[in-house]
């Protein structure tokens, strides 16, 4: 038997199995699109975290746990006459082939950017209205930011080269600075707002996540912060600065080590 005949038994399993809660679980028929929503987001970040952990049995697991979140959906959808499942993998396969010419069709393509030129292109041609009509509202603001940048540059809006990045970079620092000697709360903030953004669009020119790279920053001083705690011989409300900071390098040359 096919990798893929065995995956379709799987997923009629679970399908079937979505039915059976839906109709003699409590719990699962009270559900409604709105009460999962949370739980579908707090299930997409337990991916995230297994993701960035490494954790290949934790990835299979909440990979697991938010397909059966996707059947749900597809399930009241169908109850409320709405969609199928069905109907909602055809969009998919359908969205994927009409988006992927340089697969499907005669066009050819030489690079990755031209594959993501081309997509936003036939968004538009589709109808939308906007490049930046894709981005989800709730996205986190790091992570929106990176996203608007990298959308909008696929129609040609950004620099020619990084030096010109990391120019407006300093400028909107420089403004900052300027802000926060005025002293005016809501200039500071967005002034601030500007230095992250224009921070985000040069790790983007960089090659480089600023949302992973921010998380693992985040990690890291975790680690080290809890081997302060760990290692302090008292209480941290009773240890000057210079003490905990030596107990850092301790964590940081450890870490090198």
């Amino acid at each position: 038997m096919s990798d893929h005949s065995t995956s379709m038994q799987a997923f009629g399993k679970l399908l079937q199995i979505m039915d059976e809660l839906r109709e003699k679980c409590p719990w699962d028929k009270k559900q409604t699109m709105l009460t999962l929503r949370n739980l579908t987001i707090e299930e997409t970040y337990e991916l995230a975290d297994a993701i960035m952990d490494g954790d290949m049995q934790g990835v299979k697991e909440e990979l697991g746990d938010l397909m059966l979140h996707l059947c749900f959906y597809a399930k009241i959808g169908s109850e409320q006459g709405a969609f199928t499942m069905t109907e909602a993998l055809h969009s998919i396969s359908e969205k994927l082939i009409a988006r992927h010419p340089h697969i499907y069709g005669d066009l050819s393509v030489k690079s990755e950017e031209e594959v993501k030129k081309n997509w936003e292109q036939i968004k538009l041609s589709e109808g939308k209205k906007s490049v930046l009509s894709g981005v989800p509202k709730s996205l986190p603001a790091m992570v929106k930011a990176y996203r608007m940048q990298d959308k909008t540059a696929q129609v040609g809006f950004q620099w020619d080269d990084r030096a010109g990045v990391w120019d407006k970079l300093q400028e909107e620092m420089t403004e900052l600075e300027e802000s926060v000697a005025k002293g005016s709360a809501d200039e500071v903030e967005e002034e601030l707002g500007d230095v992250l953004f224009s921070l985000i669009n040069y790790a983007r020119y960089l090659g480089v996540d600023p949302e992973t790279a921010l998380e693992k920053s985040n990690r890291k001083f975790k680690r080290r912060f809890e081997y302060i705690e760990a290692q302090a011989p008292r209480s941290l409300t009773d240890m000057t600065l210079p003490e905990m900071d030596g107990l850092w390098d301790e964590a940081k040359a450890k870490e090198s080590s």
